[in-house]
């Protein structure tokens, strides 16, 4: 444990470059709470995409770091801001229409259009949990609602009444003029109709701890500001949450980034040191647009889980947090052998380069090894080739080519043939498009046919590869040409595995079979 220690406290991997700046905070006293408090934040006005799901894998890599460079307790809180009131209906919802009579109520007080749950903000709570709970995370959720609702806010906002005109300084810098004349750190919810209103302050009273304002019908009203009567903006509630938890690590995305001096102030002037903060780049989908939440765009977690590993999603998590990622079907294969990938050298690794190891990070030190015989692209072009529709296809292929392996004793390839064969249909079967081969390509097709018809050696990767590379290195300038017409002419695609290893997978026979297929013709017409 010492040497792993040792190890952590200089490793250059981002989680425990963070968890030491989060140790700094108590290098002369523990935490008063006795704790360290981790917090990621959620706002539930659209259904969990995978961003949210970032955050909280990303954070609790951190805190597992933490926990390896400290013998502090650590709790990670998942906080939904679900007291919010709901400003828009989401395009991505069923029964959208119905939604409309009930905007600006806050979203646990917005009926459910899904039909399965108390309200709106209860679904997407529950389906934000489930996400989470794929992936075994140690989290307390907290839901906004019953934090304001039983008083848990009660002390803050009584001091947030306190300091009202000292918070709404440092609010009003922030605001256009016009803004500002009607701007208040406080939301009241209506007692009649339930709707969070916008509406400027006639006064508040820190001494009964009570607003006075006038309603959208002109009716004054005095209501408390504690007991879920009243809610805070939410650039003021995310200082104050710190305030009230105390909160001592939170990331989110760049596009709060021009807004931590304010929740760092707000939650000073309330009586709390703020939390170290970690902003990351945003999700972009496809076409380099955000990911939201009320849209629908990018892939969401059930898509990705639908043609790859809880590991592979976690495993793009964790690189480069702070460089923009776009998030589209494609980068699935990629990531899925990567990870495993790293999943390899870590067996020959020492301590110091397994703590920079991603999947040191995926699986808290507890690493498992990779029984994934043959990379995902490899599996995706074999499906492809043999226009797979079940995984069973291509378990004829691998046990050719690895005949100890069976789908019961290696159940990890066997998920991963499932996932490359939905792949393979959903993504890369629609885009298929063969070309017949030029005369250079012909001859070096030819070539090796001819080549493979006389090979009597070993089904081995290296020695198909040299055939492959003989074929092409004499005709091609560069050689990589030699391979872009391999995929394309052969597979239907711009880019492809390595070839030897491909024809040891898919059979010598199989392949001689296939450029006989390509040479005739027959690929682009059955296209």
């Amino acid at each position: 444990m010492s040497q792993i220690r040792d190890a952590a406290m200089t490793s250059k991997a981002w989680p425990f470059e963070e968890a030491r700046r989060v140790l700094k905070r108590y290098e002369k006293a523990p935490p008063e709470k006795g704790y360290v408090l981790f917090q990621t934040g959620y706002g539930p006005s659209g259904l969990p995409h995978i961003g949210t799901f970032g955050e909280v894998a990303r954070t609790t890599m951190v805190m597992r770091a933490f926990q390896q460079i400290s013998d502090i307790p650590t709790r990670l809180v998942c906080f939904s801001d679900d007291l919010d009131g709901m400003r828009k209906v989401p395009g991505n919802v069923p029964n959208a229409e119905s939604l409309h009579e009930h905007l600006q109520r806050p979203l646990t007080s917005v009926p459910d259009p899904f039909g399965t749950h108390d309200s709106f903000g209860a679904h997407n709570n529950a389906m934000l949990r489930r996400f989470l709970d794929t992936f075994g995370f140690e989290y307390e959720f907290i839901s906004a609602t019953e934090f304001y609702k039983t008083g848990k806010f009660d002390e803050v906002l009584l001091r947030a009444a306190e300091k009202y005109d000292e918070i709404m300084a440092v609010m009003l810098k922030s605001l256009r003029e016009e803004r500002q004349q009607t701007y208040s750190i406080f939301l009241p919810i209506h007692p009649e109709t339930g709707r969070v209103m916008y509406v400027p302050m006639k006064e508040v009273n820190a001494k009964d701890g009570t607003i006075t304002f006038d309603d959208e019908n002109g009716t004054e009203m005095t209501l408390p500001v504690t007991g879920g009567n009243v809610k805070l903006q939410w650039k003021p509630d995310f200082g104050a949450r710190w305030a009230a938890l105390g909160v001592d690590f939170e990331m989110y995305g760049k596009d709060h980034s021009t807004n931590t001096p304010i929740y760092d102030k707000i939650c000073r002037i309330l009586g709390h040191r703020p939390p170290e903060h970690f902003v990351f780049e945003l999700f972009l989908d496809e076409n380099g647009q955000k990911i939201s939440k009320s849209s629908g765009n990018g892939v969401s977690i059930d898509e990705w889980l639908t043609y790859a590993s809880t590991e592979s999603l976690s495993y793009f998590m964790y690189q480069k947090p702070k460089t923009a990622k776009r998030m589209h079907f494609d980068v699935i294969p990629k990531a899925v052998d990567e990870y495993h990938q790293q999943l390899r050298a870590y067996e020959t690794q020492d301590i110091v380069q397994r703590l920079n190891n991603p999947v040191w990070h995926i699986h808290s030190g507890d690493v498992p090894t990779s029984n994934m015989l043959v990379p995902f692209s490899m599996l995706l072009n074999l499906a492809s080739v043999s226009a797979a529709e079940d995984k069973s296809q291509l378990w004829g292929f691998i046990q050719r080519y690895a005949p100890d392996t069976s789908a019961e004793n290696n159940p990890d390839m066997d998920a991963a043939a499932g996932f490359a064969v939905r792949y393979y249909n959903d993504f890369v079967k629609p885009k298929k498009t063969y070309r017949l081969p030029n005369e250079l390509e012909r001859e070096a097709l030819t070539d090796l046919r001819d080549q493979l018809k006389t090979y009597d050696g070993p089904v081995e990767d290296e020695a198909l590869q040299s055939i492959v590379y003989a074929c092409g290195r004499e005709r091609f300038e560069p050689l990589r040409a030699w391979f872009t017409a391999l995929y394309e002419v052969l597979l239907g695609a711009s880019q492809g595995p390595r070839f030897g290893g491909f024809i040891a997978l898919y059979g010598i026979q199989e392949t001689i079979a296939l450029i006989d297929q390509a040479l005739a013709g027959e690929l682009v017409s059955d296209a």
